[in-house]
């Protein structure tokens, strides 16, 4: 298949990690959204957790205000979340496992063991027109659970394949990269939108943004990291190079 454009959706969790760690209104998330939209994000996502370590209510509500892009709102599928998105009603939910002592989200949700929990709360974001996504992880059985709950897409967790990168550990990273590709070619197949993030930076980014079923990338740490050093419109003209460039390689191995 050819490769459709690929958007980039940018994470501003970890701009309220900085400021919250003092205090105070610096650094502004809805700041950085805004400079993150100007250097040519698609989108914003904002993660708002139960325990508020970074983003906070009213981040979230200026983001839905005062951003002009769509806006993901990442979310743990409790109550209290639900009521959020449904008076907010952002453009997509993105509903993520979440424990308060992870330091970051770490693997996909269990879309399986929790279909009976997750299924009214798809359904009630569907119903207020909330497009809705499930962070998941890259295998071809929960494709399948994800379109028999009825979401219209599906967000590939990535941070296993990071973390082959990140070691070296050329064989780990194939065999990832290969578990990616079967997940969204299925998903794809059974008519899911496939999104994938978590973890990825201008080194690993290339090879899942070949994967020509890919529509979407979420992308936060690696672009704050990079932004105090270069800046961030520098740092996302760089990511979006570099996800342009494996684009370019999944174009050439179709007309290949």
């Amino acid at each position: 298949m050819s490769a459709s454009p690929l958007r980039l959706g940018v994470n501003v969790d970890h701009v309220a990690t900085l400021r919250n760690a003092r205090g105070g209104t610096m650094p502004d998330p809805v700041r950085a959204a805004q400079a993150a939209v100007a250097a040519g994000a698609d989108g914003i996502t904002a993660h708002l957790r139960e325990d508020r370590r970074h983003i906070r209510d009213a981040d979230v509500e200026r983001l839905r205000r005062e951003i002009d892009r769509p806006l993901n709102f990442e979310m743990a599928a409790t109550e209290e979340m639900l009521g959020i998105a449904l008076r907010l009603t952002p453009h997509a939910a993105c509903l993520v496992p979440e424990k308060r002592e992870e330091r970051t989200t770490e693997g996909g949700l269990d879309i399986v063991g929790g279909r009976e929990h997750l299924a009214p709360v798809i359904g009630r974001l569907g119903e207020a027109g909330v497009r809705v996504s499930l962070f998941v992880e890259p295998e071809v059985h929960v494709m399948e659970a994800a379109r028999a709950l009825g979401a219209p897409v599906v967000e590939l967790h990535t941070g296993t394949y990071c973390e082959a990168v990140i070691a070296g550990d050329a064989a780990k990273v194939r065999s990832e990269l290969a578990r990616l590709s079967r997940a969204a070619e299925h998903g794809h197949a059974l008519g899911l939108e496939i999104h994938a993030g978590h973890g990825l930076t201008v080194d690993s980014v290339g090879p899942v943004a070949a994967l020509p079923q890919l529509r979407e990338l979420n992308i936060g740490h690696a672009l704050m990291a990079e932004a105090i050093f270069d800046g961030l419109p520098a740092a996302i003209r760089a990511m979006r190079a570099a996800m342009e460039a494996g684009r370019r390689q999944a174009q050439d191995g179709t007309r290949a």
